[in-house]
């Protein structure tokens, strides 16, 4: 590394929910610069969740629930040694965590059958708040992964 490490941007705040978190979620789900689509996806969705679910929850509260279920405490990773390729647990970065929640969310959500996108996704945000879907069956395999590795750990 020849040149020192660029600092991380500050996200602004979405100005629904002044969350950042928010931000981040729909800068993800955009595709190609569209984010006025990506923005309208997501608030599409939550008013979706705020109609189908008629408990005390909201949508804003079953987005959070669900990025908490599927985020991730450990991953594997792949390290080469003397001619054997070892899947080694190690724990994820915070920054990191949230990142895979919400790729994982996202993706699992456009693999869904549905109408919209927001249909889609709030379908999927719903699932991950039950602990249920595909975003969090792939956490509960990733931590069996690292569990089942776990013998591996000391090449870290």
């Amino acid at each position: 590394m020849r040149k020192k490490k660029a600092p991380k941007r500050l996200l602004a705040p979405d100005p629904k929910f002044n969350d950042q978190l928010v931000t981040r979620f729909i800068n993800t789900l955009m595709w190609s610069g569209k984010k006025t689509i990506a923005t309208t996806i997501f608030y599409d969705a939550l008013e979706i969740i705020d109609k189908n679910q008629s408990s005390e929850m909201d949508g804003y509260t079953t987005w959070k629930e669900a990025i908490q279920n599927v985020t991730p405490a450990v991953e594997v990773k792949s390290k080469r040694i003397g001619g054997a390729t070892f899947q080694i647990p190690s724990e994820v970065r915070p920054d990191r965590k949230i990142s895979l929640s919400m790729k994982w969310i996202i993706r699992y959500a456009r693999d869904r059958n549905g109408k919209s996108m927001a249909d889609k996704l709030a379908n999927e945000l719903m699932a991950a708040a039950k602990k249920e879907g595909a975003a969090f069956k792939k956490r509960e395999d990733t931590h069996k992964m690292a569990e089942a590795n776990k013998a591996f750990a000391h090449f870290r």
